[in-house]
């Protein structure tokens, strides 16, 4: 008989993230946080803990060295400076990756192999594209602070990525966020509801409206 891994409340709390939009947890992070500049490739959503590695441009010794060392459902999120000129990650390590049980990878950097990205649907956040390899020779570091995008990322920070972007925060603050972000989605369903009955309120723009208005 197969035994079954219980779920912990981090397990849940994660699991909570996979309909929160990034837009909706940007919008309760004060539009602060938040990754730019990178493009996903593959499939669709990803949330999961964050397993960092910071590399030198251009290398993934490391990035090889994460794969062995991140647990299932982790998110591989590689600080390798944004540089282009070298593919860090391409389809023989994803196949790795998901063999491996992690659930996406987000690298602020280059990848390769794109097309193989897409077959699979398997989630990938990238700086750029580049058909040249890596070099395998170091140095780097796993566990430490990761810049995305111009966001730090901290080792086991959740991460949650989509066709808008990638947003990350502490696991100290999931809780409060989550609720917040529920409050919006709520409020943005009723704006909705508003707009398909007609009775969408514009009157905060009735000033603007006036002066600005048809001068007939």
């Amino acid at each position: 008989m197969t035994a079954h891994k219980s779920i912990t409340p981090e397990d849940a709390m994660i699991a909570a993230y996979a309909a929160i939009p990034t837009p909706i947890l940007s919008d309760n992070l004060d539009r602060l946080q938040g990754a730019v500049g990178l493009t996903r490739f593959g499939g669709g959503r990803v949330v999961g803990r964050a397993f960092t590695v910071k590399t030198r441009p251009g290398d993934n010794l490391f990035v090889h060295l994460s794969l062995d060392l991140a647990k299932p459902g982790d998110v591989l999120v590689v600080d390798a400076g944004g540089e282009g000129s070298n593919a860090i990650l391409g389809e023989i390590m994803m196949r790795y990756a998901i063999s491996k049980g992690i659930a996406g990878v987000v690298i602020d950097g280059a990848i390769r192999d794109v097309e193989a990205f897409a077959e699979a649907g398997y989630p990938c956040f990238a700086r750029s594209i580049c058909h040249r390899g890596p070099y395998k020779n170091g140095p780097g570091a796993v566990r430490v602070p990761a810049s995305i995008g111009g966001m730090v990322v901290n080792h086991g920070d959740y991460i949650v990525a989509d066709a808008d972007g990638i947003v990350a925060f502490s696991p100290e603050e999931a809780p409060a966020l989550l609720e917040r972000a529920n409050v919006s989605i709520r409020g943005e369903e009723k704006l909705m509801a508003d707009i398909a009955a007609g009775t969408f309120d514009r009157r905060w723009l009735a000033d603007l409206i006036v002066r600005h208005g048809d001068p007939k």
